[in-house]
């Protein structure tokens, strides 16, 4: 039984080495590939010093030489961070600093970016260069290059490098107080909802899986553990297709997929856009979808298209997983707004709770609580972040037992289906990200033009909410539109950048003198503020 990630793929390699494992445009690596490299690139990280308690950076766009390098830092008993490689190096440099990186995985014109802030990593020891390109680093960094891997031994890593309750890799979101922060995810909490989704979806050695997400989105997990765990092959949509929703249906046909993984805005626009009529999808026989709400018309508009495939809403906030599902029945209720988040998943539970700490029942809304191996132990660095959303469970009084706090506001319906109903916080979905505006607030407070700013999801069918900046410039001082754009660019990356930027001389105030965000929507969505769209 495996209690960590990378002995998926030691049992994989030996019962399937030659089937495919990770397909990225014409390379293809079997089993028996993957194993083998991620073991030499395991013994590369070792000779550096990494291991056990150590972290390694990803800042490298996906391919499946990505996917060596997650598992290979894995067999060393390290954690991954895997980096947006969109993000501006200075974002970068900052999660690379707060976790204290000890490797890194990149490419030559990625560390070339990187490189004016190598002096900020003091932990950084080594540097791998995934393409075999070229940079200068500072004395202390050591420069491999990916050809150096045929130097290193394939031995297999010994079990005890880690266990299961060690972190597996760090995912870093969008943090209230301006800054990213790194949810901390243990092999057990990756194992818990990987055997959960191998098994409620019935991955085999026969199924191909897309990767559309990006590796530092949760839902890549999945994608590639779920499909490791059953000898399946991990199918990455290049960065060239992902983005046109025309070239990225044909992928889909011309790939096999037969099991696709999004969220809910991707398959949006391949409805949309995509002319999905042009192929009948035979292989493709589950969809999931994840990280924001499903319009129900473009839901049942790609059920229509897809009408092969079974398909299934999955909910869970990074901290957690997916801890909810519901399949999509066919033929959906054709009354229905919503989509529920559903039912707990195995090994997990969920329940909501009213302000009075009542459980809610049918027809009344709550918070939802998550408890369960799914769990994160909390946040790098931030004890009194984890102290405010990991909570003793009110429920249980004989002994100490930790719940999360979702910070989402659910429904329970009279057949024990949860829905979503909205957030408490600021936070947002956007393409399926998850979005702090207040991190988009500190950046264009940082402007010294800007007096006041706020920044306003406008809700949107196709993308979830479209972020709206509203700007108040000190007095005798103009600012454009472009040059608030290009600021948030060296700081942000562009899911996070506002599509349009609205100049007032003040701010709507409530009555306790904080902004008066609501006013702010309803002038927006009424169309009565002039707004430059970029």
């Amino acid at each position: 039984m495996a209690f960590l990630l990378w002995q998926y793929l030691k049992d994989s390699a030996r019962r399937w080495p030659r089937n495919p494992a990770v397909a990225w445009r014409s390379e293809v690596l079997t089993y028996g590939d993957l194993d083998e490299q991620s073991d030499r690139l395991a013994a590369l990280l070792r000779s550096a010093g990494i291991g056990p308690g150590t972290r390694v950076g990803l800042y490298l766009p996906k391919s499946h030489r990505s996917v060596v390098g997650m598992l290979a830092i894995l067999k060393a008993g390290a954690a991954y961070v895997p980096v947006d490689p969109g993000a501006p190096p200075k974002r970068a440099a900052y999660i690379l600093d707060n976790c204290g990186i000890r490797g890194l995985v990149t490419t030559g014109t990625k560390a070339f970016e990187l490189s004016d802030h190598f002096a900020e990593l003091p932990a950084l020891a080594l540097v791998l260069l995934a393409d075999d390109g070229d940079v200068a680093a500072p004395s202390r960094v050591t420069m491999r290059r990916w050809s150096e891997l045929g130097q290193f031994p394939a031995d297999a890593p010994s079990p005890d490098v880690a266990v299961e309750t060690d972190p597996a890799y760090l995912l870093y979101t969008s943090g209230s107080t301006g800054t990213p922060k790194g949810v901390i995810l243990t092999h057990r909490n990756a194992l818990t909802f990987v055997d959960w989704a191998a098994d409620a979806f019935a991955i085999g050695p026969q199924d191909r899986l897309s990767n559309h997400a990006p590796l530092h989105f949760d839902l890549s997990v999945f994608d590639i553990y779920a499909a490791i765990r059953a000898g399946a092959c991990t199918v990455i949509v290049p960065d060239q297709v992902s983005p046109f929703p025309v070239e990225l249906a044909r992928w889909i046909e011309a790939e096999r997929i037969s099991v696709w993984y999004s969220v809910p805005s991707a398959l949006t626009r391949l409805l949309l856009h995509g002319q999905l009529e042009r192929f009948a999808y035979r292989s493709l026989r589950t969809v999931l979808f994840a990280g924001e709400v499903f319009p129900v018309k473009y839901l049942r508009g790609v059920m229509d298209r897809f009408a092969h495939a079974e398909f299934a809403n999955l909910y869970g906030p990074t901290e957690t997983n997916v801890c909810t599902f519901y399949r999509v029945p066919r033929p959906f209720d054709p009354g229905a707004r919503d989509v529920p988040i559903g039912t707990a998943c195995a090994n997990t539970e969920v329940f909501a709770l009213t302000e009075d700490q009542r459980l809610i029942g049918a027809g009344e809304e709550g918070d939802l609580f998550v408890r369960g191996p799914s769990v994160t132990p909390g946040y790098w660095g931030l004890p009194e972040k984890s102290a405010q959303v990991l909570l003793k469970n009110p429920r249980q009084n004989a002994f100490a037992e930790t719940i999360y706090r979702t910070g989402d506001i659910v429904r329970l319906r009279g057949d024990g289906e949860y829905m979503f109903v909205g957030r408490r916080d600021h936070m947002v979905k956007s393409r399926g990200y998850r979005i702090e505006l207040a991190e988009i607030e500190q950046v264009l407070y940082q402007h010294e033009h800007v007096k006041e700013a706020a920044v306003v999801p406008v809700p949107d069918e196709e993308v979830g909410a479209r972020l709206r900046a509203v700007v108040t410039p000190h007095a005798g001082k103009t600012v454009t539109a472009e040059q608030l754009q290009m600021h948030c660019l060296t700081h942000l990356p562009i899911y996070m950048v506002p599509e349009s930027f609205t100049f007032r001389p003040d701010l709507p105030k409530t009555s306790t003198g904080k902004t008066d965000r609501l006013a702010l929507l309803r002038s927006l969505a009424a169309g009565t503020e002039e707004a430059t769209t970029l």
